[in-house]
């Protein structure tokens, strides 16, 4: 007969980042993102406001930016929500991966809002259009401080997606702002209105790039695929080190945001008691956790014994042993 581990159970804690009080870092990060969409919002005005009356595009490109910010916070908060809802019968995992689909529908934004941007520049390059550089100038350097603040008081909670994807728009409006300063002052000396659509080009660019790999990340996330920080051959040597098991396979890791990860997988075991089985599971998932630090774990246990029949081990009419752990 095939060794059935003892079934376990642990809370399922939903955490939107690393920190030890889900309910108090979800309630920080939205203070934090209330106040950065109010401020937000002023800069928006503040720069379209500007950018008509000074007939700058890369005041109007900033206006973009930052209206495409609005839009990521008003999601990011909706996410950070719906992540802190516990689990239901019908969404057994919560809303843990809201988070992720507010960042990639952030970053699609973002990729419009870049070519859109660039497209301009480049009909601008061709006939450059006089600009008023001193306003320029003295509006880029409110959202350099604006900016840089929401950036900062961001920084700690950057590991999430989420929360990375409004982190991403935040520093790069700080990076583009600057560099409209930059360029202010550069007309003021050089009177060559191309030095404009010249920098809108360059944000353009610098706002593409950064959609890209948000993109990339939380595509990878959503279709399922092994965690970038994890290696599946580590996971198996891992585990094949365990006292008792002679082989793994139907192994699958996976996300289920961006810091929290699950396994299963069928071992093979030495043929034992069910309660020596167990405790052969018990290590593995102990392991894992360590090492990966991979705590949603489902693992069924089969012995050389049972007949393989559809890559599980186990005689037919009776499932194999398994484990199931939420931590």
């Amino acid at each position: 007969m095939c060794s059935k581990g003892v079934a376990q159970t642990a809370p399922l804690y939903f955490k939107t980042m690393h920190l030890h009080d889900p309910g108090r870092s979800a309630a920080s990060v939205r203070g934090v993102l209330r106040v950065s969409l109010g401020l937000t919002l002023g800069y928006v005005a503040l720069t379209l406001v500007a950018g008509l009356r000074a007939h700058s595009l890369a005041l109007l490109s900033e206006a973009g930016h930052n209206l495409s910010d609005v839009l990521a916070l008003v999601l990011s908060l909706a996410a950070v929500h719906l992540q802190a809802q516990p689990a239901t019968a019908e969404r057994t995992y919560g809303f843990r991966r809201a988070g992720v689909l507010a960042a990639f529908v952030n970053a699609l934004g973002l990729v419009a809002i870049a070519l859109w941007l660039g497209a301009a520049a480049v009909g601008r390059m061709m006939a450059p259009v006089a600009v008023a550089p001193r306003a320029m100038v003295e509006v880029a350097a409110i959202g350099v401080v604006m900016n840089g603040a929401i950036a900062a008081m961001l920084w700690r909670a950057s590991r999430d997606v989420n929360i990375r994807s409004v982190f991403l728009h935040m520093m790069g409006d700080t990076l583009s702002t600057a560099a409209v300063i930059a360029g202010g002052v550069a007309i003021v000396w050089t009177r060559m209105y191309w030095i404009d659509p010249a920098l809108s080009l360059g944000i353009a660019a610098m706002v593409l790039w950064s959609a890209v790999g948000v993109v990339r990340e939380t595509v990878h996330i959503l279709l399922e695929g092994t965690p970038r920080t994890v290696r599946l051959s580590e996971v198996r040597e891992t585990m094949l080190t365990v006292e008792g098991v002679l082989e793994v396979h139907d192994l699958h890791v996976w996300s289920l945001d961006t810091h929290a990860h699950a396994l299963s997988s069928h071992i093979t075991v030495t043929d034992a008691p069910v309660s020596a089985s167990g405790a052969i599971v018990e290590q593995v998932r102990r392991a894992l956790g360590e090492r990966f630090g991979i705590h949603h774990t489902t693992i069924q246990t089969e012995t050389v014994q049972c007949a393989t029949e559809h890559g599980c081990a186990s005689p037919q009419g009776e499932s194999g042993g398994h484990e199931h752990h939420h931590h």
